[in-house]
């Protein structure tokens, strides 16, 4: 796949790191591929940057043995979902400089993170549990209408750049929250809540295209979900305004939307999430480290 690429990959994007010792590889300098960050947790996504040597050329990453899609420049994208535990394993495969196919893999350690769980009382019944078939058949369909929209395969770039906070406010939710719901224990949140009053604007933290621009959703009321390239998105959830339209292209900073209470919300705020293709991720982490 990446035969084309040739001499203009000598010179690594990132500096090289020292890698975790595992069972594929020893404790060494890793020549062949740089990441984005030097400790892997749940919750991340990691962009990798190959490193090519004088006379290799990588023809193929793999993420736990799956294929991943390289950029132009020499980039991949993986995510580490929220109870992922274990190992994460990247293998390379390449023509060493006498020719030879080469297949080397590397090992990296997850760090585990410690989750909060919140209590949230007072939500009508019909919130926590729909029960009725018309109720039923309406998130399903919306549910259809969102994993859609995160099916996207775009060649985008944008993924690569510095991620800004989309909104202003306090920081109400986490990822990874377990929320239990008029006593009633649901699946974790798999967002960063910001707290504001309704009309706040949101703006878009990366730019990419939006694929779904959804007024009314069940759940998440007002929701937007942009396409950032390679498997990633991000959504925002509860909006009182949206300012987009599917198709349409988004730069950094444009406002996309307005902080709302719509759906399941008992109050205005941005719920703003991140996926790497169906796994979910914290958006936090970007924005904390970049």
């Amino acid at each position: 796949m990446l035969k084309d690429f040739g001499v203009r990959y000598l010179v690594a994007l990132f500096a090289m790191l020292c890698w975790p010792s595992s069972s594929h590889s020893e404790t060494r300098q890793n020549k062949l591929f740089s990441l984005s960050t030097e400790v892997i947790t749940q919750g991340s996504m990691i962009i990798g940057q190959l490193t090519l040597g004088q006379f290799e050329t990588i023809y193929q990453i793999q993420h736990n043995g799956k294929s991943l899609q390289i950029t132009p420049n020499g980039q991949f994208v993986f995510g580490v979902g929220r109870d992922e535990k274990g190992e994460v394993v990247l293998t390379a495969k390449y023509i060493s400089e006498t020719g030879k196919k080469v297949t080397e893999s590397f090992a990296f350690n997850i760090q585990q993170r410690l989750w909060k769980v919140e209590k949230i009382d007072g939500l009508p019944n019909s919130k926590v549990n729909p029960r009725s078939a018309k109720l039923i058949e309406r998130i399903r369909k919306e549910t259809k209408l969102v994993k859609q929209a995160r099916a996207t395969h775009s060649q985008w770039l944008d993924f690569t750049k510095p991620f800004i906070k989309p909104a202003q406010g306090r920081i109400s939710g986490v990822y990874g929250s377990q929320r239990i719901l008029n006593g009633i224990k649901k699946r974790p949140h798999y967002g960063q809540d910001i707290a504001n009053k309704v009309g706040t604007e949101v703006i878009a933290p990366i730019g990419g295209v939006v694929t779904l621009a959804e007024n009314d959703l069940f759940f998440s009321g007002g929701t937007i979900i942009i396409d950032h390239g390679y498997g990633v998105s991000t959504t925002y959830l509860h909006l009182s305004q949206i300012n987009v339209k599917v198709g349409q292209l988004v730069s950094q900073r444009d406002k996309i939307g307005e902080i709302g209470a719509t759906g399941r919300a008992t109050g205005p705020h941005l719920d703003w999430r991140l996926n790497w293709n169906t796994t979910r991720l914290d958006p936090a982490l970007l924005v904390k480290s970049r």
